[in-house]
């Protein structure tokens, strides 16, 4: 009897440890405290969106856009690291950057980006959009997106918007995701209201492209 209470009180043990120390790295709700990126990884990300801003500048500079400033999202990131960034053409260089979500699909929760065009699929889309007029939507100050490529043409039709939500932070969670939206570029409140002066600073109509 003594020795069965003795395996029985192992098992236990051997199980508690488990709970604390190795289920914690299997599961996303039980994720390592945010770490910083190294300086490699910052380097090699800034690098890409340079590449891609130089040729978002000449589409821009054809199709009658702003040249001054542009939204460039790397879906390729994780979440929890700021990907949507504000470019400065002139400067040529990144100006901000902040936190943004991407389409659940319709899925409890997605951890990383899937992308479809299809109208009422909920998953971000992938191209370039147009950024539109501001308007009061149901989360607050909103802005109409409208698709420019084959990838997201039916961004408008799918209410597919610029707008913020109280679940996206200000700072970066990584290695923690984010929530989901439902295919909308979903950000924080106060990347919003940031946003917000350059849409307004720029003449012609800001383009939007976020990357797969």
């Amino acid at each position: 009897m003594k020795q069965t209470q003795k395996i029985l009180i192992t098992i236990v043990i051997v199980l508690l440890v488990a709970a604390i120390f190795v289920l914690p790295r299997f599961t996303k709700y039980h994720l390592p405290i945010a770490t910083n990126p190294t300086k490699k990884e910052t380097n090699k990300e800034f690098e890409r969106i340079k590449q891609k801003a130089s040729e978002l500048k000449q589409y821009c500079t054809n199709n009658n856009y702003s040249t001054q400033f542009a939204f460039i999202l790397d879906m390729q990131q994780h979440s929890g690291k700021k990907r949507f960034f504000v470019y400065d053409f002139a400067k040529d260089t990144i100006v901000t950057s902040g936190m943004v979500a991407h389409g659940s699909c319709h899925k409890a929760y997605l951890e990383n980006a899937v992308f479809s065009n299809e109208v009422g699929c909920g998953c971000s889309a992938f191209g370039k959009y147009k950024v539109g007029y501001e308007y009061p939507g149901q989360f607050g100050k909103a802005y109409k997106l409208y698709g420019l490529d084959t990838s997201n043409s039916n961004a408008f039709e799918r209410f597919i918007v610029l707008h913020s939500y109280s679940c996206v932070p200000d700072e970066a969670t990584y290695p923690q995701p984010i929530c989901n939206s439902l295919g909308c570029t979903m950000v924080s409140d106060n990347f919003l209201t940031a946003l917000s002066a350059y849409i307004h600073k720029t003449k012609k109509p800001l383009v939007l492209w976020m990357l797969n």
